[in-house]
């Protein structure tokens, strides 16, 4: 029986579950790379003589156990890499995020690993997933210590809900201009749809690459959740042919079709638990709202639209008194 209780799955999409990387590092460090194993979940494959003209690239999976379509789609893409070794142009850090999560089938264990990434953490200080972010962090600093200027973090997720826009990212906005725009255009050949600009960390695994060591750091959002070893991995095309590309340092197949762009405007945070939202968790990503409507209230604190129309992102009245209950964006033109 594999990990979140699917029986027969195929080996790589196991391995990369259940962070077994024995097979893979093995063929990348008998092809001459320098193959680290940082801490559990965590695989390094670098250069064998420093090169800072070499990009580096963190991917990370699972950082929420029950988002497995990532998992398989990395998996396979590390499966086939592995196996032509050589033509790894990149450095890279290969990270699965709650290992624990993943092996129980579940969210989480204690709360939300991505939110962990920050230095207050407050009453989740003491959680599993604050442990897990602490070792994930140090990690990340090992990775990029003395990288060269070109840094990508990928964190790949799946969604909770249905979304107007299935495939669709999060980009800080503090990334700089040349990075950022060269993620983008990455994410449009990805098959992404729709881009938030981000001007503030909700303590997310890739806001924190992008703060603290300059990498074009992105939080993307892949269709819906679902059980490893049943996605359909045909929504997962583009996504997977774009990321073995960028791992193999080859240019894009064809001209990808530009993503929209919104921008973050009001982020939704449950002060209290006399937190209510008009929009309750059932609500599709990318709602439109118009001005004045009422989209949360906490107490005598109204949260109202403010624009002639604003999308909903995220929306969750369930979560923690303190964290991100929603997000809402309007479109750039």
């Amino acid at each position: 029986m594999s990990a979140a209780g699917i029986p027969a799955l195929p080996e790589a999409v196991r391995a990369l579950a259940e962070a077994d990387f024995g097979p893979v590092a093995q063929r990348f460090s008998e092809a001459g790379f320098q193959v680290g194993l940082p801490a559990p979940g965590i695989l390094t494959v670098k250069g064998a003589a420093p090169d800072a003209a070499r990009p580096c690239v963190l991917v990370s999976v699972g950082v929420h156990g029950d988002e497995t379509g990532p998992i398989e789609m990395t998996a396979y893409v590390i499966e086939a890499l592995s196996r032509a070794p050589r033509e790894l142009a990149v450095d890279l850090m290969l990270c699965v995020g709650n290992i624990d999560a993943i092996a129980a089938g579940k969210r989480f264990i204690d709360a939300d690993l991505n939110r962990m990434f920050r230095a207050e953490r407050g009453s989740l200080a003491g959680t599993a997933e604050a442990a897990r972010a602490d070792v994930l962090i140090a990690a990340t600093d090992a990775f990029f210590e003395g990288a060269g200027p070109r840094r990508w973090h990928l964190d790949l997720h799946t969604a909770i809900r249905p979304s107007h826009y299935p495939m669709f990212a999060i980009v800080p906005e503090l990334i700089a201009e040349g990075p950022r725009n060269t993620l983008v255009k990455w994410l449009g050949e990805a098959g992404i749809e729709a881009v938030i600009m981000n001007p503030k960390s909700a303590g997310t695994y890739s806001y924190y690459s992008a703060e603290h060591h300059g990498a074009a750091g992105t939080t993307v959002e892949l269709g819906r959740v679902g059980t490893l070893g049943r996605n359909d991995l045909s929504q997962f095309a583009d996504s997977s042919a774009a990321l073995a590309r960028l791992l193999r340092g080859q240019p894009a197949a064809g001209a990808g079709r530009a993503p929209l762009v919104f921008k973050q405007v009001q982020e939704v945070l449950k002060l209290s638990d006399q937190f209510s939202m008009k929009v309750g968790r059932e609500t599709w990503n990318f709602t439109a709202l118009k001005k004045g409507e009422v989209i949360a209230q906490d107490g005598d604190t109204f949260y109202t639209v403010k624009h002639d129309e604003e999308l909903v992102v995220f929306p969750n009245p369930d979560v923690r008194v303190g964290l991100r209950a929603g997000l809402m964006v309007v479109k750039v033109d």
